[in-house]
């Protein structure tokens, strides 16, 4: 987006909360992208052109945060696009403020609070906030938030530079870095916006805090002095956090909804063994936190190659860190045998799954072209070292 844009231009922004603004938005909340154009035609008749951008560029935006925030939220919510992009999911900010009100925390600097999403979660679960961002549009987004949400009273919106604020009255600290540049996603914690360095030094400041990080973070970055916990949603791994006065150390993998977490006890890796009549895909908060053999142990099952994150076994054991499959054959890779399996089966539905195999999954679906009433999974994969297809069913 350029910095003329509507939905990222401070004066365009306000006029979006005039009264004609908030009518406009009221008009267009519902607009096809494939009508919009017509729509704009008509309303440049009644209205100025760049309130008319304004709104329907938050119109599109309010569409797109349905799926972070929900419909009753988004309708009410103001965004920029990085604050769509970038903004905590709901689910995932109620849960991390849930477990901050459990630890006894009152209040917290939102540092780097966005759009305020975060702050948001925080101030329902009933801790006072005060939530700062430097940029003046992403301030004035997440002021508007606050008040169209009545979560005035405990959220206080200060634009400024986070570096120079003072957390000393505040029970914990929350930092989010930016983690996208002109060039999109940013993968050295160094280059966020603030630097992982200055986030975690400004945690050991605090009483307890929490750093929003990316969940690909090498686990050899994190400070001896944190606990990390992995957090999925619905099996979308969606954040890591790094929790400072809690119980260093520590590793936790957290599913959503639930939540259920799991937390490490070092056990030496799984052993490898041959696939056994179930195979079990652990779920991806799990493998990211290096959990695996967490797992593997409760299923008293083992790997099917000392790379890959699959646990097999002979019983079927439920668990809700890993999803079980039923396996019916297993074959050297072969595009020409597996295809002839599929059509003696007649299965038409083919999902396609991969790990350790540089096969697509797109690609293998057009080569076997499956037809028929059934449905089959189909895992790309290597066991004991050698490329493997693992057919079966969900268990």
């Amino acid at each position: 987006m350029s910095d003329n844009d509507p939905v990222n231009d401070l004066a365009s922004f306000s006029c979006l909360l005039t009264p004609e603004g908030r009518a406009l938005l009221d008009a267009v909340r519902d607009t096809d992208p494939a009508d919009e154009l017509a729509v704009a035609t008509r309303l440049r008749r009644e209205h100025p052109v760049e309130l008319v951008s304004a709104a329907l560029g938050q119109a599109r935006l309010r569409q797109r945060a349905v799926a972070k925030f929900g419909a009753a939220d988004a309708g009410r919510m103001f965004f920029t696009p990085n604050g769509v992009e970038q903004s905590t999911r709901a689910s995932v900010a109620a849960y991390r403020a849930g477990r901050m009100k459990a630890l006894g925390i009152g209040s917290v600097a939102d540092l780097c609070c966005g759009i305020g999403g975060d702050a948001i979660a925080l101030a329902r679960a009933g801790v006072r906030v005060l939530a700062v961002d430097r940029d003046p549009v992403t301030a004035a987004v997440a002021r508007a938030n606050v008040e169209a949400l009545g979560l005035g009273d405990l959220v206080e919106v200060r634009e400024a530079d986070v570096v120079g604020v003072d957390t000393g009255g505040c029970d914990a600290v929350f930092v989010d870095p930016a983690r996208r540049g002109g060039r999109g996603r940013i993968f050295d914690p160094e280059a966020y916006s603030p630097p992982l360095s200055w986030a975690v030094e400004a945690a050991r400041k605090a009483p307890r805090a929490a750093l929003k990080i990316a969940p690909g973070i090498p686990h050899e970055a994190v400070p001896e002095d944190a606990e990390a916990e992995w957090i999925s949603d619905g099996g979308d791994v969606k954040e890591a956090v790094l929790w400072f006065g809690t119980e260093p150390g520590a590793v936790r993998a957290t599913l959503l909804p639930g939540p259920r977490s799991l937390l490490s006890r070092r056990l030496p890796d799984p052993e490898v063994r041959s696939v056994g009549r179930y195979l079990y895909e652990p779920d991806g908060a799990v493998i990211r936190a290096h959990l695996v053999a967490e797992v593997a142990d409760q299923l008293d099952g083992g790997l099917i190659d000392a790379t890959i994150a699959y646990v097999t076994g002979d019983e079927l054991r439920p668990t809700p860190y890993a999803t079980a499959y039923e396996i019916t054959d297993q074959l050297h890779f072969s595009v020409k045998k597996l295809k002839s399996l599929l059509r003696e089966r007649e299965v038409g539905t083919l999902t396609v799954k991969k790990r350790g195999s540089a096969v697509e999954p797109e690609e293998l679906r057009k080569k076997v072209r499956p037809q028929g009433p059934n449905s089959a999974t189909v895992f790309l994969t290597r066991v004991a070292g050698a490329p493997t297809m693992l057919v079966g069913r969900p268990a």
